[in-house]
């Protein structure tokens, strides 16, 4: 049995860890520039539950914030949604999210939004299932650090 319970700072290191092999997953590994020292400068800027065995081991995540949409206001963006490959198939991942909409309904939310890899079919057919309108039109536009520090007019 998978408990679902909401992150500490201690839990940072674990966290960092699933990110790092989220981003492996994903194909980029490099990407990742994250560290524990930085997500605890940054801990009021995002919130996490993390899915945790019978034994303490910490083998799936949610990372959300609360963002404001101009046509709706108030929304819980889900940035990432991980879960161990060896735990996957077990409900973990549904638990997760099942937990992020517990927080958005509680939260009085008008959205909830998140990105998932054009790829990832097994992600994407949980969404279908349990509602997601999954969007083919918008495109995502991104500057990193250097984009943001070199951005001209």
């Amino acid at each position: 049995m998978m408990n679902i319970r909401k992150a500490s700072e201690e839990d940072f290191p674990a966290i960092l860890l699933l990110i790092k092999e989220l981003a492996a997953f994903e194909k980029a590994p490099e990407k990742v520039t994250n560290s524990v020292e930085q997500m605890k400068k940054e801990k009021d800027l995002f919130q996490c539950h993390v899915a945790e065995t019978e034994t303490g081991e910490i083998v799936g995540m949610a990372i959300y914030f609360f963002a404001f949409y101009t046509w709706v206001g108030k929304s819980l963006y889900l940035d990432d949604i991980y879960v161990k490959e060896s735990f996957r198939g077990q409900k973990t991942g549904t638990e997760l999210l099942k937990k992020v909409f517990e927080v958005a309904q509680k939260e009085e939310c008008k959205r909830v939004r998140w990105q998932v890899l054009n790829w990832n079919k097994p992600a994407i057919e949980m969404y279908k299932k349990r509602g997601a309108d999954i969007d083919d039109e918008w495109l995502n536009c991104t500057f990193d650090y250097d984009g943001i520090k070199n951005f001209k007019i």
